[in-house]
């Protein structure tokens, strides 16, 4: 842990900060755009849905081997190596594009994005303490999801615009200069490393480290378990409804032009920016016993979304009830995430940061997929309005659930 007197953005956490905006906003616009394309080109939800889940596979599988790296491995060679392979991937999918069949094609190019995504994301999440004092984890922790959800909002508003108007090219070379960009500035970072000796061959290490976190958590924080058991419930019923169902509602039920979805899309980053924002503001005052109420409240969203798809709902302003329930969603998941992230930091040992938070994400992630197929196939043969009228029935079920959970892990702080 750093433990030097000091402001929080001092120059190696400002530069972590700084990679992170150019690469995720080159993430931001290549998720936004891939997926619409697809889905344009096909005009099927099922099939939308399908390759979304596809891809989210490899992201769930990789999140606890990233985890093992990012505790052995220089957390910068991580975020450099795997920022200039992203813009390697994404410079083979731009020369393979109408080439190749496009849905074996996007399936392969998404499945790796999300892999490397998944193995990228604990090295970040494990530099967070090294950077950074432990009064200030909170702040800390929000400062990079406002990161994330600031790309989030750039990423599909300016995606829709150039989707729009040149199509999907642009968008892939915007996409390989970010990541380039963001590789390139990352060599300049220093994040305090210390070697650990490996115990035999790779799988014997992979092994023995995942074991190791499965044992702090089984043993030390049981808690912790419960925790990712409702992540993944609300993954299940409510993240994949919303993943598959906002582009489907705009797009389809409303019949909104792709600038119109980029906006929308672009309200979820406004909304996540806004949950950083406030979670910055309040810090160490935020607590988790309420957490229950935060999920309630997200799951009221998804209700939103489907009574402003209610037959006899203006399109237009069905949009705009679309666009402010996304908005809020948005909010209330970084909120918690923020607080979540905070409080499995402080509970857990730095050699052990980089694995158990790789755990908890893989574990509560490992559902996205089945509920993107689900919902896809839901879309394709029900309403819209239908559909996340359901989806927020069940979320409403999982908080419910939750309030003990939280209770819990606020009494273990």
């Amino acid at each position: 842990m750093n433990t030097t007197q000091g402001p929080l953005f001092r120059r190696d956490f400002t530069l972590v900060v700084t990679g992170q905006v150019i690469s995720l906003f080159g993430s931001a616009i290549l998720r936004f755009a891939l997926p619409l394309y697809l889905l344009r080109q096909s005009g099927s939800p099922a099939l939308f849905g399908a390759v979304g889940a596809a891809a989210f596979v490899p992201a769930v599988l990789c999140a606890p081997l990233g985890g093992v790296v990012a505790d052995r491995v220089n957390k910068r060679n991580i975020m450099v190596i795997l920022d200039f392979s992203t813009a390697g991937l994404v410079l083979a999918f731009t020369l393979l594009l109408d080439r190749a069949p496009l849905v074996p094609l996007m399936a392969a190019c998404l499945m790796l994005l999300y892999g490397i995504a998944g193995a990228y994301q604990p090295a970040v999440q494990a530099s967070i303490p090294l950077l950074a004092q432990a009064e200030q984890l909170t702040s800390a922790n929000a400062v990079i999801n406002m990161v994330g959800t600031l790309s989030g909002l750039l990423g599909p508003v300016i995606g829709g615009v150039l989707f729009g108007a040149f199509g999907i090219r642009p968008i892939l070379w915007v996409g390989i200069l970010c990541f380039f960009l963001s590789a390139v500035m990352e060599l300049f970072i220093r994040i305090p490393h210390c070697p650990q000796a490996a115990a035999g061959g790779v799988l014997s290490t992979v092994r023995r480290d995942l074991g190791e976190s499965w044992r702090f958590v089984r043993r030390e924080r049981p808690v912790f378990l419960s925790v990712m058991l409702v992540l993944a419930l609300f993954n299940l019923v409510l993240s994949a409804a919303l993943v598959v169902g906002i582009p489907v509602a705009v797009v389809q039920a409303l019949g909104m032009s792709d600038s119109r979805l980029g906006v929308t899309q672009g309200a979820l980053g406004l909304g996540g920016l806004f949950g950083g924002v406030l979670a910055a503001c309040l810090g160490e005052r935020l607590s988790l016993r309420r957490g229950n109420l935060v999920l309630l409240a997200a799951s009221l969203t998804a209700a939103g979304m489907g009574a402003a798809l209610l037959p006899g709902v203006p399109p237009a302003l069905g949009w705009w009830g679309v666009t402010a329930m996304s908005f809020a969603v948005m909010a209330l998941s970084t909120l918690l995430v923020v607080v979540l992230s905070a409080a499995v930091q402080g509970q857990t040992p730095p050699g052990l940061l980089g694995k158990v938070m790789a755990f908890i994400m893989a574990v509560s992630n490992c559902a996205a997929p089945v509920g993107q197929a689900v919902y896809g196939a839901l879309f394709e043969s029900c309403p819209a309005w239908a559909v996340l009228l359901g989806a927020a029935g069940a979320a409403a079920l999982a908080a419910a659930y939750s309030r003990r959970v939280f209770r819990e892990l606020a009494g273990a702080q």
